[in-house]
């Protein structure tokens, strides 16, 4: 089940366990972070768009009652991995980890499809940072495979009428993030930033966007990460679930 390059690590939740690589690209806070946002009620149906590890549909499956969870990943390996880590929570009957290309998801699933759909895609387009000559972990962080808009035009098509896209990026790429959801009919609805102490700037941003919803935002009060360095703030825990 586990092989001699990975490792598995403990999600303090529910005694689930993820299997990662011990060089490759890791899981981090972004995700939990989305996992902890994202509404999810009972019964509804949830895509996670380009899912890497399978950390948002377990952690999902863990934090709520959705009926059930699929996950999507390009890369093959990744995905074949993300799958062992379902079936060693025992949650084959409710998360689904399937391999292929998020810029496909509405003809590998059907438009409409969706409930909710979430995606922790990668922060960086062609103009920033240099690129991680480690695919997995290029692909990642880089839009090597796709772009912001293929998400939030993917997201849009799978997603029902009415249903939710939570996506979680960075705040500088926030007009163009605005501009993509509303030219596919995602009116954003909740943002939420996420500053690493309270006296610095915000270094992520969370957005809920509901497909043909109204135009009205809630800026929400804004995570800080830490207290101090190395002490989490209380809401931090209570989202890991320590």
């Amino acid at each position: 089940m586990i092989k001699e390059d990975e490792r598995v690590d403990d999600l303090q939740r529910n005694g689930y366990r993820i299997i990662q690589k011990k060089k490759g690209f890791c899981f981090g806070m972004d995700a939990v972070l989305l996992s902890g946002f994202a509404r999810v009620n009972p019964g509804e149906r949830v895509l996670d768009l380009g899912t890497g590890t399978g950390i948002i549909p377990i952690l999902l499956e863990a934090k709520t009652e959705g009926k059930h969870f699929t996950g999507l990943e390009i890369q093959e390996e990744v995905a074949e991995m993300a799958g062992r880590s379902v079936r060693l929570n025992g949650l084959e009957e409710k998360v689904n980890i399937v391999t292929g290309d998020l810029k496909e998801a509405s003809r590998l699933f059907g438009q409409a499809s969706f409930d909710v759909v979430t995606s922790n895609p990668p922060y960086m387009n062609a103009g920033h940072g240099l690129q991680n000559p480690d695919m997995r972990k290029a692909v990642a962080r880089h839009e090597v495979l796709c772009t912001l808009e293929d998400v939030c035009r993917e997201a849009a098509k799978v997603v029902k009428p009415g249903g939710r896209f939570y996506l979680v990026h960075r705040p500088h790429r926030l007009t163009e993030i605005i501009t993509l959801l509303t030219a596919h009919k995602l009116e954003p609805k909740r943002i939420k930033f996420v500053h690493p102490f309270i006296d610095q700037e915000a270094n992520m941003v969370l957005i809920e966007a509901v497909r043909g919803g109204r135009s009205m935002v809630k800026l929400e009060k804004p995570v800080i990460v830490y207290k101090e360095p190395g002490v989490y703030t209380d809401e931090i825990y209570d989202i890991y679930g320590y």
